[in-house]
């Protein structure tokens, strides 16, 4: 055999040119305009039948085009649909200079809607991988690793989120994660307590959260996700 990619991978390049070529078409336009025919496209895109066909599947599944067929039918620019303007909103939020305090607080305003989730939907293996998780919380502190608490807290929360069956809900949070752990550097003491004393109170308050969901407590999770809030 000779060495190179294997024949999937140049597949699944040939359909991110044509993906490519076709997004940026039907970003120029209007909804429900033109781009054209599709034997023109595949020309212009220079791929083959079969790839440029699997290229128009995953733009209909992601709402950037539609097709219709018959005379005067082709590929058409579509109106985008809720769930794929939130996804962009998301995105472009991600490349702005949008402070990261705001996407904080609106993270910490769905916190309890996916703990309340959590209480009424987790199971057992769920209740067992957040256990995990309080584990590696509590090797951090005993470490006094504030950097790889956080990153084990909020490890804690992303798993919380997918227990939920919110679709929206879980996107959304899940999506604010990924833009605050991009651009979260470090952990500062605060100025009304040593950093060492903060994290050991943190890890208490998420021990009581997760047992909380154990024992599907759901007033007591409400009340211990005010006090998350508003510390």
């Amino acid at each position: 055999m000779t060495d190179g990619a294997h024949p999937s991978m140049h597949s699944s390049s040939r359909i991110d040119v044509a993906v490519n070529v076709l997004s940026e078409r039907a970003a120029n336009l209007e909804p429900g305009q033109r781009l054209g025919t599709k034997g023109d496209l595949q020309a212009e895109c220079g791929v083959s039948k079969g790839t440029f066909n699997e290229a128009l599947r995953l733009l209909q599944h992601r709402g950037v085009i539609t097709l219709r067929p018959g005379p005067g039918g082709g590929l058409f620019a579509a109106a985008p649909t809720p769930m794929a303007r939130l996804g962009n909103s998301l995105l472009a939020l991600d490349q702005a200079t949008t402070s990261v305090d705001d996407a904080m607080r609106v993270r910490d305003g769905l916190e309890p809607l996916l703990v309340a989730d959590a209480v009424e939907h987790g199971g057992l293996a769920d209740v067992k991988d957040l256990w995990s998780m309080i584990a590696s919380m509590r090797s951090a502190v005993d470490d006094n690793d504030a950097k790889r608490f956080l990153e084990s807290n909020w490890s804690l929360h992303r798993r919380i989120a997918e227990i939920t069956p919110n679709q929206i809900l879980r996107s959304i949070y899940l999506n604010l994660m990924a833009i605050i752990d991009e651009h979260t550097v470090n952990v500062l003491p605060s100025a009304e307590k040593p950093l060492d004393e903060y994290i050991c109170e943190r890890l208490q308050l998420h021990v009581d959260i997760v047992a909380a969901i154990e024992e599907r407590d759901s007033g007591r999770a409400a009340e211990l996700m005010q006090l998350h809030s508003g510390t």
